[in-house]
């Protein structure tokens, strides 16, 4: 008997380490650095900060999640920063625009980064855009607006709203002429309201919808055409932009509307260890579906009605950087203004 309780504790404190998770010990007591590539306050940073306040609960250790905001390069700067010089031991992970990680596709010389080597993380949800006018304008469909040229606004002629509208014009052979100037998608829906402009070449149905929730329900303003993933079931009698053009077209609409599959992604280096990736892609989708985000989310009005895990938005990615060569040059020269 004398050797009987020391052998079972021996027992019991040699077997401890076999129950040991590696991932909550790396995470307990540490803090997780959300990069955002934008500034303070604004829609992005919104959400970084509120799924920051969630996250921890949903990972082994229960690590601290902190925002760090770093804007520059339309979002470059930061996923430079991400691919080139955060840790990468999983305590850094980054949310940036949707259209950054597609810089490379361009040819942009800035963006020092490959995208399909990230760890992609998840997306709150997919953005649908719409073409938008103002009720008043004499154009209720995609052939009016092919037959009438119509004045949208856009922040500038590398813009991703003048990009867009450049694509359309190029596929449905509308007419819409970008002008210059409005900084963001609100500055264009008030322009509207002061008759300024006729409408938005890419106003999204969830800032809509958040921002100015009786436009579409009172007509106040008319989605003419829908465009991206896939066909929003909130308007069913808006024409989705894929359906009226033929396969090359499509195939170039595909590659153009990738950015708005990707939503608001988050993301994470590459090279980090396996079982971390999973813990964070676990983490991520655990409080994409936690009721108290999903409650914080509705008051103050974010789109978390469809959301992306990191293995969706990595197929998005590898598929639209095998896009064939002739449907890459048709969206760079779309993208020279």
């Amino acid at each position: 008997m004398s050797f009987r309780l020391p052998l079972a504790l021996c027992a019991l404190v040699c077997a401890a380490p076999a129950h040991s998770d590696p991932v909550a010990d790396f995470y307990k007591g540490k803090a997780v650095t959300i990069v955002v590539s934008s500034s303070a306050a604004g829609g992005y940073d919104t959400i970084a900060r509120t799924v920051a306040r969630y996250m921890g609960r949903h990972m082994p250790g229960n690590p601290a999640f902190i925002v760090r905001n770093m804007p520059g390069a339309g979002g470059m700067t930061a996923t430079n920063y991400l691919y080139n010089n955060a840790e990468k031991d999983g305590s850094v992970i980054a949310l940036v625009q949707n259209n950054t990680p597609f810089e490379p596709l361009f040819g942009t010389r800035e963006a020092r980064y490959e995208p399909v080597r990230f760890n992609w993380l998840g997306s709150p949800s997919a953005e649908t855009a719409m073409v938008l006018l103002w009720h008043t304008v004499p154009v209720n469909s995609v052939a009016d607006l092919r037959a009438r040229e119509v004045a949208v606004g856009v922040s500038g002629a590398n813009s991703t709203p003048a990009f867009f509208a450049r694509l359309l014009n190029a596929t449905l052979g509308t007419r819409m002429k970008p002008i210059n100037g409005y900084p963001g998608q609100n500055d264009v829906l008030l322009a509207m309201e002061r008759r300024e402009l006729d409408g938005h070449p890419s106003a999204f149905f969830s800032s809509v919808r958040s921002t100015r929730p009786t436009w579409l329900r009172d007509k106040t303003a008319r989605a003419i055409v829908q465009y991206g993933p896939e066909r929003r079931a909130e308007l069913p009698d808006v024409p989705f932009a894929p359906d009226l053009v033929g396969d090359e077209d499509r195939l170039v609409m595909q590659a153009a509307f990738a950015p708005l599959a990707l939503g608001r992604p988050f993301l994470m280096p590459p090279g980090l260890p396996a079982e971390r990736v999973a813990a964070l892609r676990q983490a991520f989708a655990a409080t994409m579906t936690d009721p108290e985000f999903l409650a914080e989310g509705e008051k103050i009005g974010l789109d978390l009605s469809a959301p992306r895990t990191g293995e969706q938005i990595q197929a998005v990615m590898e598929r639209t950087y095998q896009s064939p060569p002739r449907v890459i040059d048709r969206l760079r020269q779309l993208n020279i203004p």
